[in-house]
């Protein structure tokens, strides 16, 4: 379980406390043990497309896609080839509405990744055909110290929280350079309470522009 680079001076020092030296000895023997996902390599993978600096969008999931061929490291994004999941059909969806995105024939979000959308599920691993099997043995206190490090940064961020679990990080979000916005989750079961028509994506792109920042393309080409 490697650090990032980039990511180091902000939270390089979690990697020594005690958590989550348990929490490494905990996934080695889940990966040991059962099929978990995603591969190891990509456990970070959100950290190395994203780099500090260059973050200015944050989405929040919850824990990686537990079936084969899905997960790799960035939340909501599944590899090439595999079937679109659907909460990522709604946000399809909604991109297409709201900007006249064309909806792609796959989920590989990493376009968005390098462009400074940082992808991260609170917890970043999970054994195979278990959803939240890997709740509570210490990814969200890694995680948490990773948001508490956005805050800290006094610059124009977007925090998009879907769903009441990333509504619930908002309490730690008080930079006043920073907007947040909410709604519900973009999943099937709760995405016509709200999601649908929630215009985020354009009001992240006024926002960054307002602030002399790039907007994001997110058009994910067809492969």
């Amino acid at each position: 379980m490697g650090p990032i680079d980039e990511w180091l001076p902000a939270i390089g020092e979690e990697f020594s406390k005690d958590y989550y030296r348990k929490l490494g000895r905990i996934v080695n023997s889940e990966y040991a043990k059962y099929t978990v996902y995603p591969a190891k390599e990509d456990i970070y993978t959100a950290f190395r497309l994203s780099p500090l600096s260059k973050v200015k969008v944050v989405i929040l999931g919850q824990d990686p896609y537990h079936e084969p061929g899905q997960a790799h490291g960035l939340c909501f994004s599944v590899k090439p080839g595999v079937d679109i999941p659907p909460s990522l059909r709604n946000i399809y969806q909604e991109l297409h509405d709201e900007l006249g995105c064309e909806i792609p024939n796959n989920g590989y979000l990493v376009k968005w990744a390098e462009q400074g959308v940082l992808l991260l599920n609170t917890v970043l691993t999970v054994r195979a055909h278990q959803a939240f099997s890997h709740r509570d043995i210490g990814w969200e206190t890694f995680t948490d110290a990773v948001i508490a490090a956005l805050n800290r940064e006094n610059r124009p961020i977007v925090f998009l929280l879907w769903g009441s679990p990333a509504q619930r990080k908002a309490a730690m979000l008080n930079n006043p350079n920073h907007l947040i916005l909410k709604a519900p989750h973009p999943s099937p079961l709760s995405a016509y309470r709200g999601f649908f028509g929630c215009g985020h994506f354009a009001k992240t792109n006024a926002f960054l522009t307002e602030h002399g920042l790039a907007p994001i393309d997110w058009q994910i080409e067809n492969i």
